[in-house]
């Protein structure tokens, strides 16, 4: 599972496209977007209760500020740089440096200090801008519209929460080739009620889908399109700060994690090892370890249920091309088309 930047950077000849392909959102376009305001603006009172679940939603399985920080990754868990969390970022170091995460702290002049709070649930789950353009998508509102109505209201609370800080950043210019390929703006214009919370399959696809662990799961063809045929199998490859890694298979198949059990599950993404096997930093098991144990379970009982895909993926081996995701990864060789 993975980062929202991302989630989540990509060799740039297809990074464009691949990041609109798996529909994830950060950034400005330059086109303008379709504004549809509601008849009674939203406003979210910022209770207790809100502020805890905000605070365990976006330091936990949505992982924010992995995104919207400058992040030190020679840290276990790739957290925000001192004094950083929440004051956006130029992705420079991701071999993008047209992608900006704006800075979502409550600093007024350079923050969203005076975002209302339709201006943010509008960012959020529909893709439009505060100044009502288009989003790039990066930071995933595609998946966010599957947020309940209180969980938005409770993420939005606690960002209004934290440290405001001075950061001046630029608006992402998208590359001409980028422009035009933006998914449909759809506004939400029924509540949104969340799923059965005591269903453990259910909770945990609801935390899969905040935590956007397909779109990093899912290998892409060179037209940035996932190949749902191996959703949840691995393949796609992230290379930056963090160096190259390839994202694993989580299917329950003997090539992805068959051979978990739900303790070690649990163990996995608290300390982001695999026995003596560190996982890379670009994988956000540094926000997903403040996970509860009963949510970690409800997602291991959910990724059970996904349909097996045979892809062996081995970041410890040299990359070789793969004929089953046409993409290189270590393993590649071992599979074979049927």
């Amino acid at each position: 599972m993975q980062r929202q930047r991302g989630k989540w950077a990509i060799e740039l000849s297809l990074v464009a496209l691949a990041l609109v392909g798996i529909f994830l959102s950060v950034g400005y376009t330059t086109r303008e977007g379709v504004t549809t305001p509601r008849v009674a603006p939203l406003k979210f009172n910022p209770t207790v209760a809100r502020l805890e679940r905000g605070r365990y939603l976006v330091e936990g399985p949505a992982h924010c500020f992995q995104c919207h920080s400058e992040v030190d990754w020679e840290r276990p868990g790739a957290q925000p740089k001192q004094g950083k969390k929440g004051a956006g970022t130029i992705f420079i170091e991701d071999g993008m440096e047209w992608l900006v995460a704006p800075n979502i702290t409550p600093d007024r002049e350079t923050g969203a200090g005076n975002w209302t709070d339709e201006q943010f649930a509008r960012a959020i789950r529909e893709g439009i801008g505060h100044d009502g353009r288009r989003l790039f998508p990066m930071m995933p509102y595609m998946n966010f519209r599957q947020m309940s109505d209180e969980d938005l209201a409770s993420v939005v609370v606690y960002i209004r929460s934290i440290n405001p800080v001075r950061n001046v950043v630029p608006k992402t210019v998208l590359p001409e080739m980028v422009k035009g390929s933006l998914p449909p703006h759809q506004p939400i214009t029924a509540p949104v009620a969340g799923p059965d919370m005591s269903n453990p399959v259910e909770r945990g696809k609801y935390l899969v889908t905040l935590g956007n662990c397909m779109s990093c799961h899912t290998p892409m063809n060179k037209q940035g399109q996932p190949l749902m045929q191996l959703a949840f199998a691995g393949g796609l490859r992230f290379k930056g700060p963090w160096g190259e890694v390839t994202s694993a298979n989580i299917t329950p198949d003997a090539s992805g994690i068959s051979y978990y059990d739900e303790a070690l599950f649990v163990k996995t993404l608290r300390t982001g090892q695999v026995g003596a096997r560190k996982l890379n930093s670009v994988m956000p098991w540094g926000y997903f370890r403040n996970m509860t144990d009963e949510d970690l379970k409800a997602i291991f009982a959910y990724l059970r249920t996904l349909t097996p895909v045979q892809h062996r993926i081995d970041n410890t081996e040299e990359p070789t091309v793969c004929e089953v995701c046409k993409g290189r990864h270590g393993y590649g060789d071992k599979n074979h088309s049927e």
